[in-house]
């Protein structure tokens, strides 16, 4: 008999559980059940690669065993090309559907009807699943995956034909007892699609349950613990507790960063040892650097007008002024970008990373100096050359730079953030925060050295960046303040406060790059640059 392959961490497509670690579906998301048990229509919604087709089939196949539904799963996906050609969509959902059935091996009573009946385009979809319910000895559900991918008025005509059998179930026409629309997108636009009114306490779109729809949440610590320790049962390798804290402080329970992490460290970076919190932070620089699939998506959609106006005052630190932007917000909700309660911040610090380094390209292709030169005799980063480094660089380039930068409001934090992250971080690590309303970006650079008896050391610069724009007081009274918490935090005796000067009567550029000194409420003594 063949052994039992190994497991492994799943960081392309659903989950089996033969062959990958992952935590039992159903638990994470206990609603879905009990609505479809009360022959609810509602939505499920999350970001990519948070294990939503997974739980979507997981879900049916409980729900099939146990002989009262039959439950199927089946994707839009492949609809998706037919963009507003309703009746090609029709067809290729409902062979979706008897593809899907097919794998299944269900009694051949539970089976759609062979062939299709055949009905005019706009009602093809719905007549024929309310025949395969009418033909059906149990309760019928369909659970969509991928809904997302129908456009336009193909979306519009499946969702209507739904809406409509829905509505007149309780005059006996056999349609499906419970319908999942699983997808990106939030209850809203599903409403507006199928003839809801947009508020979303609107109940007139078949689509609402409790005033909200489900979404599919990210792991907790403690789940991330469950899913780690399922390799270290197997395998005998231990995670650190320390390992694991970190791995949720970085990716606050993203399900595809937790396993994407633990397959660079185990099946790419090869450790065999107990993993550390060192091996964690050396596994994201590599995940960020390789621009593994899932964040290569997540970069590519920060041009996109929608998402931009959202990005652009997290990354500036400024409010949102613009009452529209809600409908922003909730589609970067949507897509896992940034956090869902307010104040509005970038879901994860891997993320953050990410928005950064990509924003920050251009700058980087201009940048010439040697990493290496910053490093001092005694191991330690030279931070103090780096910033008259940047103020030489800064009058040269800074100008053009700005009018180039696509995030205009957050060019000069993007700038700075590019230049120290070129000549950090070859052998040292960045820390950002920056949310919408703070007025601020937050920096530490930790940089590792050796001691003069050969212990480990951590140096530890924390900086923190203000703009002045026109109208505005000066910053720096606040800027000091801010600061001050912020060393505070970080038990540190000084900082760096980097003032951006936006007003038109600012310092001609070939002038700008001045160097003073200066004390915080607390007494710190701190250096201020101005640019």
């Amino acid at each position: 008999m063949r052994p039992p392959r190994a497991k492994y961490f799943n960081t392309t497509g659903p989950c089996d559980p033969r062959l990958h670690y992952m935590l039992p579906p159903t638990p994470r998301l206990p609603q879905a059940r009990e609505l479809i048990e009360m022959d609810r229509y509602f939505v499920l919604h999350a970001p990519r690669q948070t294990g939503k087709t997974t739980m979507l089939r997981t879900l049916a196949a409980d729900l099939t065993a146990e002989g009262d539904i039959a439950a199927l799963t089946f994707s839009c996906e492949r609809a998706g090309t037919t963009g507003d050609d309703i009746g090609a969509a029709e067809t290729i959902l409902l062979q979706s559907m008897r593809r899907a059935t097919e794998v299944l091996e269900w009694p051949k009573e539970l089976l759609p009807p062979d062939p299709w009946p055949q009905f005019p385009v706009r009602t093809q979809f719905g007549e024929a699943v309310s025949a395969w319910s009418r033909r059906c000895p149990r309760r019928l559900v369909l659970l969509i995956d991928e809904i997302d991918a129908l456009q336009g008025n193909s979306l519009v005509s499946i969702l209507n034909q739904l809406r409509d059998g829905h509505n007149i179930r309780p005059d006996g026409y056999p349609f499906p007892a419970s319908v999942v629309l699983c997808g990106l997108r939030d209850l809203r636009d599903y409403k507006i699609a199928s003839g809801g009114a947009a508020d979303r306490y609107n109940a007139a779109s078949p689509f609402n349950i409790l005033r909200k729809s489900l979404r599919l949440g990210d792991f907790t610590a403690d789940q991330i613990a469950e899913l780690y320790d399922q390799h270290t049962q197997t395998a005998g390798q231990e995670f650190t507790k320390d390992a694991v804290d970190r791995v949720y402080e970085l990716t606050q329970g993203q399900p595809w960063l937790v396993n994407a992490l633990a397959d660079e460290i185990i099946t790419e970076m090869r450790v065999t040892d107990t993993i550390t919190v060192e091996s964690v932070d050396i596994a994201k620089e590599r995940l960020i650097r390789a621009r593994a699939t899932h964040l290569d998506s997540l970069a590519a959609r920060l041009y996109e007008p929608r998402v931009k106006r959202v990005i652009e005052p997290i990354v500036a630190g400024g409010p949102y002024i613009d009452r529209h932007n809600t409908k922003d917000l909730a589609y970067a909700r949507d897509l896992g970008l940034i956090t869902q309660t307010p104040p509005p911040q970038v879901a994860n610090p891997i993320y953050r990373e990410v928005i950064l380094r990509v924003l920050g390209d251009l700058t980087e292709q201009n940048i010439n100096a040697d990493p290496r030169s910053f490093v001092l005799p005694d191991g330690r980063f030279d931070l103090p050359r780096l910033l008259r480094e940047f103020v030489v660089f800064w009058r040269e380039h800074g100008e053009v730079l700005i009018q180039q930068e696509g995030y205009h409001e957050a060019a000069c934090q993007i700038i700075l953030m590019a230049f120290l992250h070129r000549l950090v971080n070859g052998g040292g690590q960045l820390d950002r925060e920056y949310a919408a309303g703070t007025k601020r970006l937050d920096v530490l650079v930790r940089w590792p050295y050796s001691g003069p008896d050969g212990e480990r050391l951590m140096q530890r610069e924390a900086m923190e960046l203000k703009v002045w724009r026109p109208g505005a007081e000066d910053p720096e009274p606040e800027g000091l303040a801010q600061l001050d918490r912020y060393l505070d935090r970080l038990t540190l005796t000084t900082g760096v406060l980097v003032i951006f000067d936006r007003r038109p009567e600012a310092l001609p550029w070939r002038e700008r790059g001045d160097f003073d000194q200066a004390t915080t409420p607390s007494g710190r003594q701190v250096t201020v640059l101005r640019v």
